[in-house]
Formats: structure tokens, sequence, C-alpha cells
């Protein structure tokens, strides 16, 4: 609020609060990451202001209202106060107005709908302040209608709960959930996956996926049988809140398995092949000795090894100190380099060609079994006798 950027794009706006996530997060002292800012303005207006001040703007959405203001290194996300004229689950035709109570009643929930003006002066036209306190996510209003006006509100009401509720989900809110998980059907698989990982990145978000197991809305979602007690002790084990590492945990083993689930949420490539990585393959058992963790970390990757390790651990949470000191060679494991090249082999006598290749590989493995201890001037000798047998 006092930062020098925000001071600068309020006051150009004249008559602005602060919405939303904003708010929230300020109420409740986490960070604030994303700051949007409403305005009983049009957005044309909003533009006008904010360029007469020599603020840079971008029409993100002139349609819904919505304008980006960039000052500084930061942008802020501007939008006019509207009224749903029409909604069809999936996109909504909307009005502009200047009445702040109509913008909060279109919002999804009470902790959502929260103003706040410049000085820090609180506006809350549901209990979202309440709601807040007591760990509650309900919808504004009438939950079959909120979720009826936008179908990925039935994950919203499970992400938002995963990150900021306590105790047992919204009872009304559930059950139009419930009711509406059909409806997910119809949303982009790029919608459902950003919701899918921002739940998986809550501190804990094994409560609320049992939840919707029960509730026959993961099925809506994944393919297979998850694994939800993984994910459960997962979230024990490693606090970095990875979504990609979890999704791997929720989803069973095997290439096919990870296949579709990156399929159904249209993953990256890079998503697409860590969790395939993660689920298929070589497998880690707490039993492998220290030599074996290092040759498996030269051949898999340091990345790849620690995917494989935890998820094996939260799978078999037994033989605690045996999997922590492996997760220990893991983590200072700094991968050695291996001294020569085709060049070298070249050099050595044998013929440009496959061969080179077969030999280069054959010495490698050699430096690996002896886990990495020969260097360079042991290499060309092993090289030499090897030349020499062929």
């Amino acid at each position: 609020m006092t930062a020098p950027e925000t001071v600068q794009v309020m006051a150009a706006l004249g008559e602005a609060r602060f919405v939303g996530g904003a708010v929230r997060n300020a109420l409740l002292g986490v960070p604030v990451v994303d700051i949007d800012i409403a305005v009983p303005i049009r957005p044309e207006d909003a533009m006008a202001r904010l360029k007469a001040k020599g603020i840079r703007t971008i029409e993100t959405g002139l349609d819904h209202g919505t304008v980006t203001a960039i000052a500084g290194s930061h942008a802020f996300e501007i939008t006019s106060l509207r009224r749903d004229v029409e909604t069809d689950g999936r996109h909504a035709k909307v009005a502009f107005t200047d009445d702040w109570a109509l913008d909060a009643g279109r919002r999804d929930f009470t902790i959502n709908a929260l103003y706040a003006s410049p000085d820090g002066e609180i506006f809350d036209y549901a209990t979202g302040v309440e709601d807040l306190a007591a760990g509650k996510v309900r919808f504004v209003g009438d939950a079959r209608i909120r979720i009826a006006e936008d179908y990925l509100r039935v994950l919203r009401l499970f992400r938002f709960h995963a990150w900021y509720g306590r105790g047992d989900l919204d009872a009304e809110g559930l059950t139009a959930a419930t009711e509406a998980k059909d409806s997910l059907k119809t949303l982009s698989a790029e919608r459902i996956a950003k919701e899918v990982l921002r739940l998986l990145e809550a501190p804990n978000p094994a409560p609320v996926l049992k939840v919707m197991a029960a509730r026959g809305i993961l099925a809506e979602l994944l393919p297979g049988q998850l694994q939800l007690v993984r994910v459960e002790q997962l979230a024990l084990l490693d606090t970095s809140r990875d979504a990609v590492l979890r999704l791997a945990a929720l989803v069973p083993d095997g290439a096919q398995a990870a296949n579709a689930a990156a399929d159904r949420l249209r993953l990256s490539n890079v998503g697409r092949a860590r969790l395939v990585q993660a689920l298929s393959g070589e497998t880690i058992s707490a039993g492998l000795s220290s030599h074996q963790a290092r040759r498996m970390l030269y051949r898999l990757g340091q990345a790849c090894f620690r995917d494989k390790l935890l998820l094996q651990w939260a799978g078999a949470p037994a033989k605690e100190e045996a999997w922590r000191a492996l997760l220990q060679i893991a983590d200072g494991w700094q991968a050695p380099r291996f001294p020569l090249t085709g060049r070298d082999v070249m050099l050595a006598g044998v013929p440009e060609g496959p061969e080179v290749g077969r030999v280069l590989a054959g010495l490698e493995t050699w430096w690996v079994e002896g886990d990495f201890a020969a260097g360079e001037k042991e290499l060309r000798a092993r090289l030499k006798d090897m030349i020499g047998k062929a």
C-alpha cells in the first residue's frame, strides 16, 4: 500500500480500492503477490487517467473491464466495477456499474469480496472479514448460482479451502459443487490444470483431495486409482510444495498413467517428461548402498533421483533413517565430469565410426562402476588396455 509505485497508480485513478487477494492476504498477514484494484469508472477512463500521469497501460481485457498498469517493475490489474448480464458457466457478459455492492455480489467467495481504500479502510459487503477469521470459505450468496456462473468455481472451492479454510468444507458449497461436477467436462484443460496445481501447492492438500475423491470430483479430473495416502505422506516428508511432484504422488505408477494425467491436464513437455520419469523406469529402495546411490544419481540426474526417492519414501514410509541418508547423498550430489571424449579414443587408435562410441561407453561404465575414482591417467591406461585386447 505504501510502495511508491502503488501510491502513484492509486493517486492517478482517483476513487479506487484494493480488492480480493491483496486485501485477504494483508488481513491474514501473509505475503501479497498480486495487487488487484477496482474502480467505479469505465476501463477507457481508467486508461486515460493512467496515461495522463505517464503510467504505461496494457489492454488486458477491455470487454470485461480489465486493464493492466505498469509502474516501475510492478504490474497492477485494474478492473471496472461490473455486474453479470449473461453467464453460461464458462464465459460472462458484463455491464459496468459504479455500485460497489453489485460488484461484490458477483464475486466467488466472501473472503475474496473484500475491498480496502488507499488508507486501509476495509469495505466488506458480505461476511468476508468474519469468514476469514473463522477459516470459512463460503460462496457469496447462493452457492448454486455462483457455480452456474462459472463451473471452475467447483475447483476453486476446494483450492481456497486447502489454502485458507479450517475444519470441514462449507456444507452448502460442497453440495452445490458435487451436484455440478459433471460440468467440469466443459472447461478447458488449461483452466483445470491451473486450479489443480495451485491446490497441490497448499500446505497440505490431502484432506481436501480426500473429500474430492469421496464426492467423485477427482475422478472427473484424473484417470486411474489415485494414491491419496502417498500424497498425504509426501506432504509430511517434503515441505517444498512442489505441485508436479505432488501430482506424481497422486497418480498411479507407470508411464501409461503418467502420460494419461499429462494429457488430461495438458502439461508442458517439461512437466510431462518429469512426471513420466518419476513414475516409470528404475526404482529406488531404502536398501541402496552409497555406491549404488551415486551410480543411480549419475545415470538419472539429481532432480529425477530425488523425485523417485521421495515418491518411494512416501509410498513406504518405514526405514526413515535409510531414506534420509539417501536424501542427504542426493542433496549433496555434484555430478563428476567424465574426463575423456571420442577424440581421445580416436587419438588412441580407434578409427572414426560406431566403434568409438562403443569404446567410450565401455570406458565410462568402468569408471562409474569404480565409483568415479579413476582419474584421467588411469582412464587412458584403461583405454589403451581395452584397445590392445580388442
